[in-house]
């Protein structure tokens, strides 16, 4: 019988977000399956969550781009070596680059294998070239695989494996319906929303999220149908103030104070979704996934969003009437208001599945591990 895998995680920190995410659904897969799961990381509010399910977090100062980050290089191979894992798994590209040169300096007959994991669709540049380092490269969609071998074809096609993300849906069940309780708090709480067709737009206030494209839809949209309403759901950071005051200039100059509602930081957002007749997305780039549109999509929740990246692979398999070209306004009108009223909702039968996405990472682990990877 063989041993059970050691698996190392490595990221910038786990302060949250969908890296951060993911990080916690392997390890507690890994533990759930009686192996053992480490992060490195330096630090953040995730980590006694990440303890309370068994794994191990190993606090490491790999964050930040300075020169002092290098000299981590040196403690971390000393640390793998330690730590004798099976694999190691990089998330991202800074530590991605500190654990690369830590992995080097390893003997190569006993060092352990290296997997990455390309989140997202980066600048190609020397910096982003560490996503074609690893002995294999998990591309998150059919997007990042493209994106790689096209940018990178020093990348052997058998290299990558293509495991999309995927959600519980525990915990966005098709059908959801929030409870009166819920429901009693948040009409109190908005008022403005009572008897509203709710126009949903999920995510941080920042400019590649496409707020001005929304604030203009409903514009266009309360005009011919004064019952809608659009929900901007999303806080945003302190360097962010200048883009929130710009976009909330532009519900005013529109006089759509009476038609577009902030709510900055939720935690609630499936109940927000099931409230909602109509999520949007509309990211000036390309996405790699797109988890906002696969949440409310999981509910039955219909979404529209741009034709592009990760989000069209999602939308073709769960509700291809919401595809829009990239940036034609008229279209999106249109779109939304067939939508609104065409019965037809996403499909059920939803491919992107957290338990698939783990069953995946699993097998490529067992697949390039020295050992067995016990089932």
């Amino acid at each position: 019988m063989t041993k059970n895998l050691k698996v190392v995680q490595i990221l910038p920190a786990l302060d949250g977000g969908g890296v951060e995410r993911g990080t916690l659904e392997v390890a507690e897969g890994l533990i759930q399956h009686g192996h053992q799961a480490i992060v490195i990381s330096s630090g953040g509010r995730l980590v006694s969550s990440l303890e309370a399910m068994g794994a191990q977090h190993i606090e490491l100062p790999i964050a930040k781009k300075s020169l002092f980050t290098l000299l981590q290089i040196r403690p971390l191979r000393k640390l793998l070596t330690q730590l004798q894992a099976d694999v190691i798994h990089i998330r991202s590209r800074l530590p991605g680059w500190i654990t690369y040169f830590a992995w080097k300096g390893m003997l190569a007959a006993t060092r352990p294998k290296l997997v990455i994991t390309t989140h997202g669709l980066h600048s190609v540049n020397a910096y982003s070239a560490i996503v074609a380092k690893g002995e294999k490269i998990i591309a998150v969609s059919e997007t990042v695989r493209s994106y790689l071998l096209k940018n990178y074809p020093q990348i052997s096609p058998q290299k990558i494996a293509l495991i999309h993300r995927g959600i519980d849906p525990k915990s966005f069940p098709y059908g959801y319906q929030a409870d009166q309780g819920w429901l009693k708090t948040w009409y109190q709480q908005y008022p403005q929303l009572a008897e509203k067709i709710v126009i949903t737009f999920p995510g941080r206030l920042t400019r590649l999220k496409g707020h001005i494209d929304f604030i203009a839809l409903i514009d266009g949209l309360r005009q011919l149908e004064p019952k809608i309403h659009g929900l901007i759901v999303g806080g945003h950071h302190v360097s962010k103030v200048k883009y929130y005051e710009e976009i909330k200039n532009e519900v005013q100059n529109r006089e759509l104070q009476n038609h577009i509602t902030f709510t900055g930081n939720r935690q609630d957002i499936k109940e927000i979704y099931s409230v909602s007749q109509l999520v949007l997305n509309l990211s000036q780039k390309p996405e790699s996934f797109g988890r906002t549109v696969l949440e409310p999509l999981a509910m039955g929740v219909k979404v529209v969003a741009w034709d592009q990246g990760g989000v069209s692979e999602i939308l073709a398999a769960l509700y291809p009437n919401g595809r829009v070209v990239k940036g034609d306004l008229d279209q999106l009108e249109k779109t939304v208001l067939q939508c609104l009223a065409d019965p037809t909702k996403p499909n059920e039968n939803n491919p992107f599945l957290l338990k698939i996405m783990l069953e995946k990472t699993f097998q490529l682990y067992q697949q390039i591990s020295v050992r067995e990877f016990p089932k």
